[in-house]
């Protein structure tokens, strides 16, 4: 297979090549397709990965992985090319039962101007949204001195918040409340100001302000209740790309999608407390996380409970909600890389960190910058003179290179662990196989048919309660078929084969052993067998009949049994 750069990241053009590449020089396990096209026109493409000589993707339990829905998160595309070459180099056993479908950049034009030098940074979509004009005011993030980057601009204020560190001149520490009579400091982004009066400043509004995972279909809300979630829900290409994509291929189990940064793996719900889900979920939920702590390093939390911009505020229509709620899997949004915890820090909040911290963290993240990064994450400040505001200084932390995502020398190892996360819950879908496949004669001209299949799976066919519920999937279905007769049976009541039984007989649905509990060793078990379903018919005719047992998520067996 091709070799996979990751040091490095990918511009749309190469990216496509590569995977073309890799599907190229791997027709039996792979295939590339499009979803759609983004808003600029370019193709966003699919992997389906399964091993084809063992039967159809269809019919096999999937894993959906997408990454770089977020323009400026292009980590969340090398994540899932990561999960490619650990599937293919050399193809994993589990293909052989199980399909993944990979979506490595969801947002390619938002991607293509991160890319850029220096990047243009927007939260998703090009797409002008809600109103397509520039802002006429404030502050235009730009590379004043062309050095390639944007970084910041700190301008003398007696009434700043910022002052010179005393334990750490390099670094800017926050006034105090009631501090007086030092030199104190504005920050802006560096940048050019528009129609600048001379004294009033603020970010400019970016006319790109769709943020596209707010538009999901599950609690979609409109502009003025969530900003950045388009005119309504499935409203940008991309989206309604993957939705459709998702709709179309019943036979996922799961899902991960890849974003940036904070170094955790989030859950649904995100606009309801844990008690409002079945708690067989959140049971499920938790076994899922602490693997994927074990596995990464990552925490699992709760986007409710533990990752809110705001303790008033929740966020909807965003991808894992809707996967959970109207899909009835169980999908992760995992957040890849913290610096904070690479410069030591642990014991800390995710988002809360950022609106306050001990400065003892600052001194650590400007060791780990020194140390770790060569200098490159916090630039030390440099005189300037701004064609606007005079003398002002350039330099500060760099959080394009050491927040938005991992360095390029430490890309690998951030994203290979979250890889064999993602296999190891594919591996836990429900999956059916053949039990047992029997004749039996019952008299002259009659023989009863048996066939039994079983979940093998870790969860059961449903995956979740929620789908179980909500009827979001049917139970199992089995249908027979005599070798040599018409399959629509067109014109017949009946066919005259057929003693007893249906067509097509549908089941219920398959436990795993997801529902068992560390208590049933010690009271006696009751483990029933109900993951196992029989179905039976009678025919009254010699030959060959061919059954064939399918459930949308775990897969489709068939036996094939002779009466003489």
């Amino acid at each position: 297979m091709s070799p996979i750069a990751f040091d490095r990241y990918y511009g749309y053009d190469e990216l496509s090549a590569l995977l073309h590449d890799i599907a190229g020089q791997n027709p039996e396990f792979v295939e590339v397709s499009s979803i759609g096209k983004s808003h600029e026109g370019r193709e966003i493409w699919l992997l389906t990965i399964t091993d084809a000589r063992k039967g159809p993707a269809s019919e096999k339990p999937a894993f959906w992985c997408d990454g770089n829905i977020h323009a400026s998160e292009l980590s969340a595309s090398t994540a899932v090319l990561k999960l490619v070459q650990k599937l293919l180099d050399p193809p994993h056993e589990i293909l052989t039962t199980h399909t993944f479908y990979l979506v490595p950049r969801l947002n390619p034009d938002g991607a293509e101007w991160a890319m850029e030098t220096p990047p243009r940074l927007i939260r998703s979509s090009t797409r002008p949204y809600p109103y397509d004009e520039e802002d006429p005011y404030g502050l235009e993030p730009k590379d004043l001195d062309g050095d390639g980057q944007i970084l910041q601009m700190r301008i003398k204020d007696a009434n700043g918040a910022w002052a010179i560190s005393e334990e750490e001149p390099r670094l800017l520490r926050r006034r105090e409340p009631t501090e007086t009579g030092g030199t104190y400091y504005r920050l802006m982004q560096e940048g050019i100001l528009h129609n600048f009066d001379g004294l009033t400043m603020r970010p400019r509004n970016r006319k790109e302000g769709l943020d596209m995972n707010r538009n999901f279909p599950s609690a979609w809300r409109l502009e003025h209740e969530q900003a950045g979630s388009g005119p309504f829900p499935t409203s940008e290409p991309e989206i309604r790309a993957a939705v459709q994509a998702v709709v179309d291929r019943p036979n996922i189990c799961g899902a991960v999608t890849f974003h940036t940064y904070s170094g955790v793996h989030l859950r649904p719900p995100s606009r309801m407390p844990d008690d409002d889900i079945p708690a067989e979920d959140l049971w499920v939920y938790k076994t899922i996380g602490d693997k994927g702590f074990e596995m990464t390093g990552y925490p699992a939390i709760s986007n409710y409970h533990e990752f809110r911009y705001h303790p008033k505020q929740v966020i909807t229509g965003v991808f894992d909600d809707w996967m959970y709620e109207h899909r009835g899997v169980f999908a992760w949004t995992t957040e890849i890389w913290s610096p904070q915890r690479q410069a030591g820090i642990t014991d800390y909040k995710y988002i809360e960190w950022f609106r306050t911290h001990p400065f003892s963290d600052d001194l650590k993240m400007l060791k780990w910058s020194d140390e770790k990064l060569d200098g490159k994450g916090y630039l030390p400040w440099r005189e300037f003179h701004h064609p606007q505001l005079g003398a002002v200084e350039l330099g500060g932390w760099d959080a394009y290179y050491a927040f938005r995502n991992p360095p390029p020398q430490f890309l690998e190892a951030e994203v290979s662990p979250l890889a064999d996360w993602v296999i190891w819950q594919a591996a836990c879908s429900p999956r059916l196989t053949l039990l047992d496949a029997q004749t039996e004669v019952l008299g002259e001209g009659a023989w009863k048919l048996r066939v039994a299949v079983q979940n093998v799976g870790w969860l059961p066919t449903h995956v979740t309660s929620v789908a179980q519920q909500r009827k979001l999937c049917r139970g199992v279905v089995a249908e027979i078929t005599k070798e040599g007769e018409p399959v629509d049976g067109a014109g017949e009541r009946l066919p005259a084969w057929l003693a007893a039984g249906e067509l097509r007989e549908e089941g219920g649905q398959l436990a795993g052993w997801s529902h068992v509990t560390a208590g049933g060793q010690f009271f006696g078990g009751s483990d029933s067998t109900d993951d196992i379903a029989v179905f039976e018919w009678v025919v009254r005719l010699p030959g060959v009949y061919h059954i064939a047992v399918r459930h949308e998520r775990a897969g489709t067996v068939r036996a094939e049994l002779g009466v003489m």
